[in-house]
């Protein structure tokens, strides 16, 4: 409390002092002892109120005691259940939760992982897939500042994700792996990788790439074999032994027939092997009767240029040549879509090729692009000329409607560098990302796309988009979700097909260990998204003829359902608009591959070098019963008393009220008493 707050808390009790005086001694009133109870009642209503106006603060200081936290991961994986360790598991969550020493010593809180983290609710051993360093990145912003020792029971078999060894350098924490399985070595044979194009052309070959390793000390042979319905295509005798233990092989198959293809790649299991799951792995081809060519037209080189061929690429359908503007012509009717980075006076005959051809193209307007140019050469749009720049950031637009979109956090996303002004129309424009400027809307289209006499184009205003997906990587780890943004945009210009009320986005087949998503949207007459519509997809396996129905849900500008939960076979599905009477028919293929069924071991070595990097001890779940006495015995684990200081007004103190109440309350019952009212 401040001196300026002391001297005013005094001049209020002088002040009610000499008010409550005045009322009850004025004019010769006598000093008895009623009369001064009344003076001090009034002077006790007067000093409140005074206070309440004054208003002072006062600190206040709470003490507290915080137990530790005990972090309990616990592996949800069916690679689990597939060494046969769901059992010992259990019953050593069980001992975590009755064991009553390390629950008064510590908060004991469950979580389960495969693919994400979550709350303990129950433990299936159901997850297709296991990511340890994704769990422990989720952990370490909910336990950042607590002293939180942590318990991983796991067989530490990681399918997908970064090496989970050195998680201590952003985990603060000792972590306690306690290992699911055992150390015992066996005779195996499998096939540790399989890489193959997703999609090939008709009449051509496509490659292969496979990893085929032993585990074992005795030389064998075995035989490789890749089959499929017409028979064996491919077959090679392989030789190992302890020192020669893994084979590299490269080999072609030929592409004969549009569709999917499907294939079996299997090597022959050894009389021994106890583990003969890993020894086969299914995959697919996608063969395509054309390739999609695209020519990104520049008169300069850019960074933007060489990240549009990646992300194009990145779908095989898709070749990319980059031309300069003078080599267009001559190879005008190779390509399916034309990029034209930041056209100047160099592009005019292109543009006017492209209005007598009516050809689809990507516009890309950055600060280097000749303005006048555009405005002279283009009858679409016109752009204000201020001869400044400016920095602009993106924002989704979730009511696009040609395709679906998304959000793969664009307003996160670097700004894009270019041409202050506004454009202007003179027809209808669909937007993708609008413009901000320091978290501002403004507006104005940053990526757009429209349609004019059967021709598709788009228009992006601003360069640097590069870092996007350099962004995009730091965020996700993989360029994915960037490549298949601007695939989606690239796929929609490339074609000239006629809008559809009802657009359906699928794969024609999916891993087995993959989500099984299908998207779709629907429009209104007059090609509006229509959010009230209700759909819903009638799925009919091939074999049994056996049909299923889901509901889509309604996810920003699309709908969507997850059908995962399918049995891998070949699939038939009618995806209908209940009220709209609009359907749209295809299938897909879900392949039989479970990465959780590859492991004979748990990967103690891991387990171990994690445990020493993080300052813990691994214990294996036969002998975890000393895992206890180490916590609770570990000085390093000890609560910590907190101290908390708050400042509290006195008005919030609803005690003053009550003696305002009271003092005046008991003054009026006095006084009426007494015969003075």
């Amino acid at each position: 409390m401040s001196s300026e707050t002391l001297l005013y808390i005094i001049l209020a009790g002088i002040i009610a002092l000499l008010l409550a005086l005045f009322q009850y001694f004025r004019k010769g009133k006598n000093m008895s002892k009623l009369n001064m109870f009344f003076s001090f009642l009034r002077f006790i209503s007067i000093f409140s109120i005074l206070l309440l106006i004054i208003n002072p603060s006062f600190e206040q200081i709470q003490l507290s005691v915080e137990k530790p936290n005990l972090v309990v991961a616990i592996d949800n994986s069916t690679s689990v259940k597939h060494l046969k360790q769901t059992n010992q598991a259990n019953e050593f969550v069980e001992g975590i939760k009755n064991n009553k020493a390390l629950n008064e010593k510590f908060n004991v809180d469950f979580y389960t992982f495969g693919e994400q983290l979550k709350v303990l609710d129950s433990v299936s051993f159901s997850e297709k897939q296991t990511n340890i360093h994704k769990a422990f990145k989720q952990l370490s912003q909910v336990y950042k500042q607590t002293q939180s020792p942590t318990i991983l029971i796991t067989d530490g078999n990681q399918t997908y994700g970064n090496d989970y060894q050195f998680i201590n350098s952003f985990y603060k924490h000792p972590i306690y792996p306690v290992i699911l399985g055992d150390t015992v070595r066996y005779t195996d044979l499998k096939i540790q990788q399989l890489n193959v194009n997703r999609y090939a052309y008709l009449k051509n070959e496509f490659p292969v790439e496979t990893i085929v390793v032993y585990k074992g000390h005795n030389d064998v042979n075995s035989k490789f074999v890749v089959s499929n319905n017409s028979g064996v295509v491919f077959s090679k005798v392989l030789k190992f032994s302890k020192d020669d233990n893994s084979k590299i092989m490269h080999f072609t198959i030929p592409a004969s027939r549009v569709g999917v293809s499907k294939y079996k790649a299997e090597i022959r299991p050894l009389n021994n092997e106890k583990n003969i799951i890993n020894n086969a792995k299914n995959f697919a081809v996608e063969v395509v009767n054309q390739k999609t060519n695209i020519a990104i037209v520049s008169d300069f080189s850019h960074p933007d240029i060489g990240a549009l061929k990646k992300s194009i690429e990145s779908n095989e359908q898709r070749f990319v040549s980059i031309l300069k503007p003078n080599e267009v012509i001559s190879q005008i009717n190779d390509f399916q879509l034309f990029i034209l980075y930041q056209p100047n006076n160099r592009f005019k005959i292109i543009f006017n090729e492209f209005k007598a051809l009516n050809k689809n193209h990507f516009t890309i307007i950055g600060a280097k692009t000749n303005l006048n140019f555009i405005n002279n050469s283009l009858e679409n749009y016109q752009h204000d000329i201020t001869n400044q720049k400016e920095d602009y950031q993106a924002e989704l637009n979730t009511k696009y409607n040609p395709f679906i979109i998304e959000d793969i956090g664009f307003e996160s996303f670097p700004p894009l560098h270019s041409n202050y002004g506004s454009i202007h129309f003179d027809h209808p424009i669909d937007v993708i990302l609008n413009k901000t400027v320091h978290g501002v809307l403004t507006n104005e289209p940053l990526l757009l796309t429209f349609e004019n006499n059967g021709r598709r184009e788009a228009l992006l205003l601003g360069e640097n988009i590069w870092q996007w997906r350099a962004h995009s990587y730091l965020q996700n780890q993989s360029f994915h979700e960037f490549d298949d943004f601007v695939g989606k945009l690239v796929q929609y210009l490339a074609s000239n097909k006629q809008k559809s009320r009802l657009n359906v986005d699928f794969q024609s087949f999916y891993d087995g260990n993959n989500h099984v998503i299908i998207k779709a949207e629907y429009f209104d007459k007059n090609y509006v998204f229509d959010a009230r519509e209700t759909l819903e997809i009638a799925v009919t396996e091939k074999e049994s003829k056996t049909q299923k129905t889901f509901p889509l849900i309604l996810k920003n500008n699309h709908f969507e359902v997850d059908l995962s939960g399918l049995e891998p076979s070949v699939y038939d599905f009618t995806l209908k608009a209940k009220n709209g009477n609009v359907s749209q028919s295809g299938s897909f293929e879900i392949l039989e591959y479970n990465v959780e069924q590859q492991f004979l071991n748990a990967n103690v070595s891991k387990l171990e070098q994690l445990a020493v990097n993080s300052s813990g001890t691994p214990y294996f779940i036969t002998n975890s019963s000393g895992i206890f006495n180490e916590l609770l015995g570990d000085t390093r684990y000890i609560p910590v008393q907190k101290s908390s200081r708050n400042t509290i007004p006195l008005i919030d103190w609803k005690y003053l009220l009550a003696i305002i109440a009271l003092s005046l309350g008991i003054e009026w019952f006095l006084r009426k008493y007494n015969g003075l009212i």
